[in-house]
């Protein structure tokens, strides 16, 4: 079997790489191809995979390639995690949005917005060269923002494209280990979009956990979400928010706390990949040695500005270990094997959601088998949450228009519309800011 990874070069291809080397049964894939525009990523990634690989029988076999309709002919699965612009992208993403006074993260608020304006023409254009070129292969997109990039391939390919995020799998594993649950037993009823969804419970042997601990202030306080909301809030919520809600619910305190940061988090991660990539490349040094290194470095700081603004402390060791890899493993047995698992992901809301319609890409629980991915009724969302899910959809279908139609008024819309952008014209000098920066989104006229 056969797994191509788009953005092959990419930094977290090695955990990927690393839950493959893990799986022995039958049917597992045997051939990964990666593909990047950048040899040097290539090279030094393709060197890291070989050392994970070395003394391991039978390692799925790794080549590289830049010639995408190469890299997608003979795929049975199609890993996207691409990042257009690059890091660069990303940083500017930030300084523009902060300049206003706005949010930049990358996949909520402004940030987002200018990520998904410059990415979604490309999502778009690998979307169709895999409906013609591997019209058999299964799309797996992790390629941010999640949920909107996943709705804009599902236009043409159907069911075949499925979001993953690691977000929901490490908060139900941080409430259940709170708990003394494990989490393989545990129903987590989680709802929402990507990066935008809530916990309202976590069910064993058809018990609801979750009351008891949103009862318990010292429960509340021993994990992350606890102590980054405070358990007043989510004793008021009912229920525990995906972390990056924070945004949302302290924006005010969120925004300065990136604007005094010495560095934002784009910048950081700009400067210290180039580091790793340059040092990678040294024959004279383990490559997996400086990968290991630079990814602890890497997940202890994620957040870090969130965290330091709710008085939240460091992360727990035991969530440092990534998740997504996992997801997508799970995802690709359940389909290849038809070995049944349940798994959050983004899919087609089907009428999961009432508040949506059927084609708006929603992130909640799905029953996997080889026919793929089936999200599961959920009850309604409570006011508050159906508000919020509805603006952020709005937002998501105008930067689809403005990418479809290259209509910048369209894309200023998208700005001025979403929750965390509070005037038209501070929208307006947002887009006047990106196109400056952004050479990519020339075709918003």
């Amino acid at each position: 079997m056969r797994l191509t990874i788009l953005g092959g070069g990419g930094f977290r291809v090695p955990l990927v790489y690393g839950a493959l080397l893990a799986d022995r049964a039958e049917g597992r894939v045997t051939e990964v191809v990666l593909h990047d525009l950048d040899t040097g990523r290539l090279a030094a990634v393709g060197r890291v995979l070989a050392e994970q690989a070395a003394g391991v029988p039978d390692a799925p076999a790794v080549r590289a390639t830049t010639d995408l309709d190469e890299a997608l002919r003979g795929a049975d699965f199609v890993f996207s995690a691409i990042r257009v612009g690059g890091l660069e992208g990303r940083a500017h993403d930030e300084r523009v949005a902060l300049a206003e006074g706005v949010l930049g993260q990358e996949t909520v608020g402004a940030g987002g917005i200018a990520y998904g304006l410059r990415t979604v023409p490309v999502a778009v254009d690998i979307a169709r060269r895999v409906a013609r070129l591997a019209p058999d292969a299964w799309v797996i997109n992790f390629t941010n923002p999640a949920g909107l990039v996943t709705e804009a391939m599902s236009r043409h390919l159907g069911e075949r494209v499925i979001g993953i995020c690691d977000s929901p799998v490490g908060l139900g594993r941080r409430i259940a280990r709170v708990l003394g649950v494990d989490p393989g037993r545990a129903w987590i009823d989680y709802v929402g979009l990507n990066h935008l969804g809530w916990v309202r419970g976590l069910r064993v042997d058809g018990r609801d956990r979750l009351p008891g601990l949103l009862a318990d202030p010292d429960l509340l306080n021993s994990f992350e979400e606890g102590r980054l909301f405070g358990a007043e809030w989510l004793r008021s919520l009912g229920a525990i928010p995906n972390e990056y809600l924070h945004y949302y619910y302290f924006n005010r305190e969120t925004v300065r706390a990136y604007q005094q940061a010495e560095q934002t988090r784009g910048a950081f991660l700009r400067d210290q990949q180039a580091r790793f990539y340059e040092e990678a490349g040294s024959p004279a040094v383990s490559a997996l040695e400086v990968w290991n290194r630079t990814r602890a470095e890497r997940e202890a700081t994620y957040m870090a500005e969130n965290r330091e603004s709710a008085g939240a402390g460091e992360r727990e060791a035991e969530d440092l270990s990534g998740g997504y890899e996992q997801v997508a493993l799970a995802l690709m047995r359940a389909i290849a094997r038809d070995e049944r698992t349940t798994l959050i992901l983004n899919v087609r809301n089907r009428g999961t959601l009432s508040v949506l319609d059927a084609d708006a890409v929603v992130e909640v629980p799905c029953l996997v088998d080889a026919s793929g991915a089936h999200p599961v009724a959920a009850d309604p969302l409570p006011g508050h949450a159906a508000g919020l899910v509805c603006a952020v959809k709005a937002v998501e279908r105008e930067v689809l228009a403005a990418a479809e139609t290259g209509s910048r008024a369209t894309a200023v819309k998208a700005f001025a519309l979403h929750p965390l952008v509070d005037s038209v014209e501070v929208a307006r000098r947002l887009m006047e800011g990106y196109l400056q920066v952004h050479p990519g989104l020339a075709y918003l006229r």
